[in-house]
């Protein structure tokens, strides 16, 4: 079975990734001196990161060190205690150019799938405009042909193309990722990832991923920012080229001082 999936991944990630219409642009994102507490207890620490425009970055750790605050603090959800953030040349996260894909595909039970996804424009033109635009991000994520259906009736990863079809359709220059392939079985996330890189080469817009899976990370990534104790601790680059192949010596390479770094004082010890 781990044969099959590796290589479903492989011919998936091989697919054509050229796009016909032009994609917006990724957005720069400038963290300086950017804190978080809640109440007495400090959650990050005056961090310092620049992502350039159109990078894919993964943030990894362990439960509690921050890393969804911090993806929080990007898009906007959470403001911090201390510091700047920039989006561009903007001093905030509110000009609507991120959206963020959580877990939870938080799709609304009495609304079909195609509208849905046409929520996620926020009434931009008129109904009959925005239910083209949705059924085209669905064709993106192939779904199309459950337009119709309603959310109760897909499967869970069907579901999650849902989700994402919903935060691609407004084409932003950043999307969020909180650990959104965390609740799918192992096939169905392999599908995913693909499907995830697949959507980023095509509209190049800037990807953050928050992940416990190290190894979803150096799949998916260009840069992985490792955070403990509020701070990053790790900023490594992942230089590898697409598709990546499981299972790639480089790969299981990155992964290794990945782990190692996390685990270094229960080794020690």
């Amino acid at each position: 079975m781990l044969a099959y999936a590796l290589k479903r991944l492989d011919d998936l990630s091989a697919r054509d990734t050229v796009d016909p219409r032009p994609a917006a642009p990724g957005v720069a994102v400038t963290l300086r001196g950017l804190a978080k507490a809640f109440g007495e207890t400090t959650v990050l620490l005056g961090l310092d990161l620049h992502i350039p425009a159109g990078q894919f970055v993964a943030i990894v750790g362990q439960s509690g060190c921050g890393k969804s605050t911090l993806l929080r603090l990007i898009t906007g959800l959470e403001q911090p205690s201390a510091g700047r953030l920039w989006l561009g040349e903007r001093p905030d996260a509110s000009a609507g150019a991120c959206r963020i894909m959580f877990q939870e595909p938080r799709l609304l039970p009495w609304a079909r799938v195609v509208d849905n996804v046409a929520v996620g424009l926020e009434r931009e033109g008129s109904r009959l405009e925005r239910l083209e635009r949705a059924r085209e991000a669905l064709d993106q994520v192939g779904l199309l042909d459950k337009a119709g259906n309603w959310p109760a009736t897909l499967s869970g990863g069907q579901r999650q193309r849902v989700a994402l079809a919903r935060a691609l359709v407004s084409r932003p220059q950043l999307l969020a990722l909180d650990e959104p392939l965390g609740a799918l079985d192992a096939l169905t996330r392999i599908d995913m990832q693909a499907l995830l890189e697949r959507v980023w080469l095509r509209q190049r817009f800037t990807a953050v991923l928050v992940t416990h899976d190290v190894s979803e990370a150096v799949a998916l990534a260009d840069r992985i920012l490792v955070v403990e104790d509020g701070r990053i601790s790790l900023d490594l680059p992942v230089d590898a080229p697409r598709p990546r192949h499981r299972g790639d010596a480089d790969l299981a390479a990155i992964e290794g001082r990945i782990l190692d770094h996390l685990f270094r004082e229960q080794r020690a010890a």
